[in-house]
């Protein structure tokens, strides 16, 4: 089958890296697992054969239907679903997952996860991810750092994320021109967070436009002003990717108080 660019289709073939990926997820019988864009049910077959307690898988290429219904025949712990995964009502999901384990689509990267998220408080805190490089090291970047973005500071902010191994375009078919990265993230705390629609406007406002300051990106937005970043102890001219997680956090729980919303961070 032809890989659809479309779709971000690149199959992973390198069987030893894909024993590291479902060994690294110490998925088992006491874990209902999620898995978007299984492909050709490679991955999917792996956890199956490890016993997890259920697997729900969600894919969007129809021609892909009559091979992965025909690996779903006679598995009662997995369910197949069709769809678009940043579009999907997760919480339909019955059982609900604890962890999600995927050879993702590169091109829905950061909106699946921003999406996925909001899924922690209902019980999903472990994510394990195979990446384009670049978004790895994104996600990962720490403070002071060009490549921190508001994604990496909500994971930050939620738990931590980290880099497991790099992973060559030859493990893959058709072979891509970016490397790749297993990348693990653990959720932790905060785990409503992403249920407040507010702490995402916040850090995508701060980072809009990365030439000017903080303070300028966000005038106007949950009554922060001058006399905020006084409140604490923030230079006027500090950029949004200068700031740690904690200080985010302040400023997010300070401007949620100042609109009454009764948000506590």
């Amino acid at each position: 089958m032809i890989a659809l660019k479309r779709f971000g289709q690149n199959f992973l073939i390198d069987k030893n890296i894909l024993a590291e990926i479902v060994s690294r997820s110490d998925a088992g019988e006491d874990d209902c697992v999620l898995e978007v864009g299984p492909g050709h049910g490679v991955l999917t077959r792996a956890l199956l054969a490890r016993g997890v307690g259920h697997l729900h898988a969600i894919e969007l290429d129809e021609r892909l239907r009559p091979e992965l219904e025909e690996l779903a025949r006679g598995e009662e712990n997995f369910s197949l679903h069709w769809g678009d995964a940043v579009k999907f009502d997760y919480s339909s999901l019955k059982p609900f997952p604890n962890k999600i384990i995927a050879n993702i689509p590169y091109n829905i990267t950061t909106p699946l996860i921003w999406e996925l998220l909001r899924y922690a408080g209902l019980g999903l805190t472990y994510h394990l991810y195979m990446l384009q490089m670049e978004a790895a090291v994104r996600l990962t970047a720490p403070p002071d750092s060009k490549a921190r973005y508001p994604l990496g500071v909500t994971i930050e902010a939620m738990g931590h994320a980290s880099i497991v191994r790099s992973v060559g375009r030859k493990c893959f078919r058709p072979v891509p021109n970016v490397d790749s990265a297993i990348v693990e993230i653990v959720i932790e705390k905060n785990f409503a967070l992403m249920e407040n629609s507010s702490w995402s406007e916040l850090l995508h406002r701060g980072f809009a436009h990365r030439r000017k300051t903080l303070i300028n990106n966000l005038k106007g937005f949950m009554n922060i002003s001058r006399e905020t970043f006084e409140a604490l102890g923030l230079d006027a001219n500090i950029r949004a990717e200068d700031l740690t997680c904690e200080q985010w956090l302040r400023l997010f729980g300070l401007g949620v108080r100042s609109e009454g919303l009764g948000v506590r961070v």
